[in-house]
């Protein structure tokens, strides 16, 4: 029987290993070949775009070998403060990030603060080296939501949707389920599966169609130092919807708020206050070769 099975749209994957290879006796997974994959894309298509502008393309190699290190600390103590009743009695396992537990939007904010400091050091302009970079930060998620797919984790609940999803119940983690998806397994020919919204599907569909949205933004010209304000409306307008359908959202702390809602609706409104103060000033020229201030 497949280990992963649409069955709408007639596609059975009969084997799908977490691991992508080993080194050493060591396992390398999918998850992080992905998300260092598109890591290295984005950082390679960021110094080519700088590099045509007439910008120094060192700054974001630079920018990227230091920002990394942030992003993954931001990830890892995000998803940690979050989930702090898995972690007090077993502070160790903080460091275990080989079994998951890196949360994107602790990453980005990290990411942005250490950028903060990253252009006063280099004297550089954080909008316009924003412009050069954050169109490609949604290819890269794009891209890394694939690991979870491989992990067998990020799904939403029941559905029998066109694009249902089915995992082998015994694959899957439990502290990823919920009631209605327990109460509407599926079995064929003895084996249990669970049958969910592919939400790593959804949200990596929504981020490429964000990449192309700041790519023909940024090539009109017209909103020169507004990546940044487009990013944070259209990445936070499609995570609002897509953790709805979520089983394994993380919570502001007793509330039954969920996380990454609220912090998307924040980004939506930042973006758009950001826009309104930056429509008063005169465009610039986003390709004017320079991102000195």
């Amino acid at each position: 029987m497949p280990e992963i099975w649409f069955p709408n749209l007639g596609i059975k994957i009969d084997s799908l290993s977490r691991v992508a290879f080993s080194i050493f006796g060591l396992d390398v997974y999918w998850y992080g070949v992905l998300i260092g994959g598109g890591i290295l894309l984005c950082t390679y298509l960021a110094m080519r775009y700088m590099k045509k502008i007439g910008g120094d393309s060192d700054d974001v190699m630079d920018f990227m070998l230091y920002g990394i290190i942030f992003f993954i600390i931001g990830a890892r103590l995000y998803y940690v403060a979050f989930s702090w009743d898995t972690y007090k009695d077993n502070l160790l396992d903080i460091f275990n990030t080989r079994e998951g537990g890196l949360a994107i939007y602790g990453g980005i904010i990290a990411a942005l603060i250490f950028a903060v400091f990253y252009v006063r050091k280099r004297k550089l302009s954080f909008w316009k080296l924003a412009d050069v970079m954050i169109p490609y930060v949604p290819l890269g998620q794009a891209i890394g939501r694939w690991g979870n797919f491989f992990n067998r984790e990020a799904f939403g609940g029941y559905t029998d949707g066109l694009f249902a999803m089915r995992y082998q119940l015994s694959q899957v983690s439990a502290g990823n389920l919920t009631k209605d998806v327990f109460a509407h397994t599926v079995v064929e020919n003895g084996v249990e599966y669970i049958q969910v919204h592919p939400t790593f599907l959804y949200e990596s569909v929504w981020n490429i169609g964000v990449f192309i949205a700041l790519i023909l933004l940024r090539k009109s010209g017209k909103f020169s130092e507004r990546m940044l304000a487009w990013y944070l409306i259209l990445y936070g307008a499609g995570r609002v919807w897509i953790e709805e359908l979520r089983t394994d959202s993380l919570y502001l702390f007793n509330t039954g708020i969920r996380v990454s809602q609220a912090l998307s609706m924040a980004m939506i409104i930042t973006g758009i206050v950001m826009l309104v103060i930056m429509g008063r000033k005169k465009p610039l020229n986003c390709d004017d070769g320079s991102i000195d201030q």
